[in-house]
């Protein structure tokens, strides 16, 4: 149903060249490991340097083809033009870019500071148009096939509590990709959004949540639950590559995430009841927090 006619399918990614950014940790790491024993050659950045070059050493002992390894912060813009054309000179066109880096950042809207709204939308919205405008203008004109992968978020279809800030990063992502769905169609350029919902990486233990007390005992509930029923990075970056082979647009890591995305667009009246049911359950780790900066004021 959302196959692009013009753009076959891969059989695999053997012999492909793709570009990955966050590719030291998470789902970033896991497609370029994965990517790497179907054969394609993996082209990696991140910006932590440390860890980035341990996925590429890794994927070498391996044998498989690692090419180009640099850290950088994708909301540089001139870094990432920068990478971008020293990548394209030696190496040519990419066959497939996966934008997979970004940041989380949580929190109630009282609670939320400017900075953290920026921080999202530099990084989870810019930093891909980045890669974008750096990277696509060239697979266009090696006129060959091609795939764009942009990883948004569940936050990024539907209201999760606390997500306002980092849905606005990453809704704006998926308009990005619903507008190139079809603007690169007739180039044989695919695009896949991917809408993973837990996921457990490094990064939902490090996740910033404003007004919110990771102590008590209602978050520490909260976040067991979402621990216990996330996806690993490994089963996420297949359903990533599953996507790019079979010219998917809509990719979902997890079948809760396609159910309540189908609710959404089939039965309203039950998307609402589920996300306000939601919505109450996360609150009650908010009491506490709200008792401890009153406490501060004073």
């Amino acid at each position: 149903m959302f196959r692009n006619p013009f753009r076959p399918p891969f059989r695999d990614l053997s012999g492909r060249k793709v570009f990955i950014t966050g590719a030291a940790s998470g789902i970033g790491r896991s497609c370029a490991v994965l990517a790497a024993a179907e054969g394609a050659s993996v082209f990696l950045t991140d910006r932590n340097a440390e860890l980035l070059e341990a996925t590429a050493a890794e994927i070498r002992a391996g044998g498989g083809s690692v090419p180009f390894v640099e850290a950088a912060d994708i909301s540089d813009y001139p870094a990432v033009k920068a990478l971008a054309a020293r990548l394209t000179q030696e190496h040519g066109a990419m066959d497939v870019v996966m934008n997979v880096a970004g940041i989380s950042s949580w929190g109630t809207v009282q609670s939320l500071e400017h900075e953290q709204w920026r921080k999202l939308v530099d990084i989870n919205l810019m930093g891909p148009i980045h890669v974008i405008e750096s990277l696509v203008p060239p697979m266009i004109e090696a006129g060959r096939p091609g795939h764009l992968v942009n990883v948004s978020s569940a936050a990024g279809i539907i209201g999760m509590p606390w997500h306002a800030a980092y849905s606005a990063s990453k809704f704006g992502l998926r308009g990005v990709s619903e507008v190139l769905r079809f603007d690169l169609r007739r180039h044989r350029i695919g695009v896949s959004l991917v809408c993973p919902g837990g996921v457990a990486t490094p990064l939902t233990q490090t996740v910033e949540i404003a007004g919110v007390d990771h102590s008590s005992p209602a978050f520490e509930k909260l976040h067991a639950r979402f621990r216990k029923r996330a996806a690993t990075p490994d089963q996420a970056a297949a359903a990533i590559l599953d996507g790019v082979r079979r010219n998917k647009y809509w990719v979902y890591t997890s079948n809760d995430i396609r159910l309540i995305h189908a609710l959404q667009r089939h039965c309203s009246p039950a998307y609402v009841v589920a996300m306000r049911v939601m919505n109450r359950g996360a609150n009650r780790a908010l009491p506490a927090v709200g008792r401890a900066r009153r406490s501060d004021a004073t």
